[in-house]
């Protein structure tokens, strides 16, 4: 099992993309939503909470990401047809130059 997971809930539309990957099995009931889940080691949770210091893990450790970025792990998780794509997932979300300023080139 992993140290923390990234809910995603799901619109009709949504739905619609996780059944289109060949994934509907991956669907779980939470809280009366439906949602996929895609878990995370704790290096990865760090780096996330770095990239979104806003970022809030509820007593089973899981979250939600900011609307933009849940949309860019849904695209992944549906074109790679699977939820294991952390290890892809977390350099298209985790940007660690976010927000510094570009070093001039030393000579």
């Amino acid at each position: 099992m992993a140290d923390f997971t990234i809910n995603i809930f799901l619109d009709a539309d949504k739905q619609k993309k996780v059944e289109g990957a060949g994934l509907a099995d991956k669907i779980v009931n939470l809280g009366g939503k439906k949602a996929i889940q895609v878990e995370m080691t704790a290096k990865d949770q760090k780096k996330l909470v770095k990239g979104f210091p806003d970022l809030e893990f509820d007593a089973a450790n899981a979250c939600v990401l900011p609307s933009e970025a849940e949309a860019k792990l849904l695209g992944i998780v549906a074109d790679m047809k699977t939820v294991d794509v952390m290890k892809f997932a977390i350099m298209k979300l985790y940007n660690p130059l976010a927000g510094k300023a570009p070093r001039s080139a030393q000579r």
